[in-house]
């Protein structure tokens, strides 16, 4: 998978957090060094923000950081720093708050997606997406259709993550703007061609008649190998919020399991996706 400016200044701040932490340094005492805040140096650890190069080296010569691991941390602050301008053009339609998600994206090895009531970008057809940016009364429509294509690459690069999405039955009838055949069987159609193009795209029903307690709101747990902190992701109506805190990641873990083992297993799944292809094609008026 490849690696991005995101995911390794995401990695540096990680080894940052770690030396400073086995040099039993506090935050806090990181940014009297530096002479700056400790939200600062919070948002260098969490990857949020790019550390100068002098700063790093103050900070690794505060930890007494080995040689080797020093020069490691420098070279990921080099190419996390070395970054055109990715956010231009018809990319500036990306809010800020889901830049980081669609950049680390392609770097993951795995991500794990659950969505109850709406079929994400990635999976989106061009008309499910045209309906639904209309319906929304987006200002640039282009712009957004542009990027969330974009985003659908992450299939197809060279080593793409395992991307495994369980969808509940409820998102195939809940159309942008109502009930909508014609968009539906045109959605079901793609995922189906999807999942046969991309042997590494994983989709799975959760049908309305499963035995759960409860279905939890949609959240992405992305998980890497090249050293960026796993984390999940949960989106709202202001924005999204970026977890990684070991605790709150093993809930959402635990609840990933759950839904997983109630859903229907990939060929089951095709079964049931060619079922209500037929089902909306017997709707559509032509």
């Amino acid at each position: 998978m490849p690696s991005t400016v995101t995911s390794r200044r995401r990695q540096l701040g990680n080894e940052i957090r770690r030396a400073r932490v086995a040099a039993g340094m506090t935050q806090q005492a990181v940014a009297e060094l530096l002479g700056c805040s400790q939200g600062k140096i919070n948002k260098i650890e969490s990857g949020i923000v790019a550390v100068k190069n002098a700063e790093l080296r103050r900070m690794l010569d505060a930890f007494g950081t080995g040689k080797t691991e020093s020069e490691v941390m420098l070279e990921l602050a080099r190419s996390s720093s070395n970054q055109r301008s990715q956010w231009s053009g018809y990319r500036t339609a990306v809010p800020q708050w889901f830049r980081t998600f669609t950049d680390l994206e392609p770097a993951a090895a795995e991500i794990l997606s659950w969505h109850g009531e709406r079929i994400p970008g990635p999976l989106q057809s061009e008309h499910y997406m045209l309906t639904q940016f209309s319906e929304d009364r987006a200002a640039d429509v282009t712009s957004l259709v542009r990027n969330r294509l974009d985003r659908k690459q992450v299939f197809e690069i060279p080593r793409p993550p395992y991307y495994r999405f369980i969808l509940g039955e409820g998102a195939f009838h809940r159309m942008p703007g109502g009930p909508n055949p014609s968009v539906a069987l045109d959605q079901v159609e793609h995922l189906l061609d999807l999942q046969q193009r991309y042997p590494r795209a994983y989709i799975h029903v959760l049908p309305f008649g499963v035995r759960l307690p409860y279905v939890p709101n949609d959240f992405t747990i992305m998980r890497f190998s090249d050293g960026t902190k796993d984390f999940v992701f949960v989106e709202h109506v202001a924005g999204g919020l970026y977890l990684d805190d070991e605790d709150d990641f093993d809930l959402f873990n635990d609840a990933w399991d759950r839904l997983r083992g109630a859903a229907l297993e990939r060929h089951d799944t095709t079964e049931f996706l060619h079922q209500l292809a037929e089902q909306f094609r017997a709707q559509v008026t032509f």
